[in-house]
């Protein structure tokens, strides 16, 4: 069975084909700049880069063009479409519509169109990739993979905002978290390097990047994650402000003579630690300006760690202890002072980090960076949402 992964946004695409026999990835790529000047297609594909430059005006121009390189003659891994068994979407946000992995419909569609407001940033980007998917694929069997996913098994009391109650069955209004599946990428992955039941396991999944999220799993479920009704929320991110008083908001929007949508867009896109440091968004130029005496760099990095730190003791506490720590994602996996001051302090709860195992460069593999005596594993494991998408899709079929 092979598996075709899209994942849509809103002027970008990016796909793996996946063969599910050997779990392999045949070819991988995206597509840049969709409705914008200067489309590009960057294919990967036998060991070798193709690109393809080419106006992409939208989602299903786009799509064709991955479809080209996928059947071409030198770029190609298959011989036709018909090698394709089903494609596997990536979207953020379900709402309480959908808690697993769905077939695609036109009522999914419709369902789909009247949710996507809880995730403005990227679920219209995915309906735009769904919708060009069934233009040039019809009658292709899809499925919708969801990011909240892995989060639907949270008891009531840790998705539940304390607002009426009423107003809550009304609008659904609660917490839905998001990266579910490089959380369940990981946490399962953390289980099986260390040859261990999953269900035997408590385990804090640390997903951090441009966007940042932190979950607790307890027996392979998620009993809690820090990202809410959408992905604003948490720990501050590349650009997004994380948890703040819903006073503040209001404030900061008369203020700034801003309308709540405006506002929204504020926190979204020019807060974080973009909006604390002047400098970046980027990890990397925030690490590069602290070294030359940026404070404000200083400053949106310990931000950074000291939310992260105060979600991992809040989680042990939520576990009833703790076996498992996993960095993942870009930052988690590539910044090696990010991991060392997230647990610097947590010693006394059996967290300790090896510094040399630690600083190491990120060459794909599991590594393990807890000390010999560290009674808590502390692990970077390279996540793989686009696995899961594909896993999810062929289980599903």
């Amino acid at each position: 069975m092979k598996i075709l992964v899209i994942n849509a946004g809103s002027s970008s695409l990016k796909y793996q084909l996946i063969d599910m026999e050997n779990e392999s990835v045949l070819a991988k790529g995206g597509c840049e700049r969709i409705g914008i000047p200067g489309g590009k297609l960057t294919h990967k594909a036998h060991g070798n880069t193709y690109v393809i430059e080419r106006e992409l005006p939208d989602h299903t121009e786009a799509i064709s063009l991955v479809l080209q390189e996928l059947v071409d003659k030198e770029a190609g891994v298959i011989s036709s479409m018909e090698e394709i068994d089903a494609v596997g979407h990536r979207v953020v946000a379900s709402g309480e519509a959908f808690t697993k992995t769905t077939l695609v419909t036109d009522e999914v569609m419709r369902t789909m169109d009247e949710i996507a407001e809880l995730a403005p940033l990227h679920n219209p980007a995915a309906i735009l990739g769904i919708n060009a998917c069934r233009a040039v694929m019809p009658g292709k069997k899809m499925a919708l993979v969801f990011d909240t996913s892995f989060h639907a098994t949270m008891p009531d009391y840790a998705y539940m905002y304390a607002i009426d109650y009423t107003d809550y069955k009304a609008y659904h209004v609660r917490r839905y978290g998001a990266h579910g599946t490089s959380h369940k990428f990981v946490s399962g992955a953390a289980a099986e390097y260390l040859g261990r039941d999953p269900k035997e396991l408590k385990i804090i999944t640390c997903h951090l990047g441009n966007g940042s999220s932190i979950s607790a799993v307890k027996g392979g479920k998620c009993i809690d994650t820090s990202m809410g009704f959408t992905p604003l929320a948490g720990v501050p991110m590349g650009t997004r402000s994380g948890n703040i008083d819903v006073a503040a908001i209001e404030y900061l929007c008369r203020k700034k003579g801003m309308t709540m949508e405006e506002g929204l867009s504020y926190l979204n896109k020019k807060c974080g630690m973009l909006g604390v440091s002047g400098v970046s968004s980027d990890y990397r130029d925030l690490t590069a300006a602290k070294a030359e005496g940026n404070d404000r760099a200083r400053l949106a990095l310990d931000m950074f760690v000291y939310d992260c730190k105060k979600y991992i003791g809040a989680y042990m506490a939520a576990l009833g202890g703790l076996d498992v720590i996993v960095f993942t994602a870009g930052v988690g996996e590539n910044t090696p002072f990010i991991r060392r001051d997230v647990v610097a302090g947590l010693e006394a709860f059996g967290v300790k980090l090896d510094e040399k195992k630690n600083d190491y460069r990120n060459d794909g593999a599991i590594h393990d960076v807890s000390a010999a005596d560290s009674r808590v594993k502390i692990l970077v494991i390279p996540t793989n949402e686009e696995l899961v998408i594909a896993r999810e899709t062929a289980a599903l079929l």
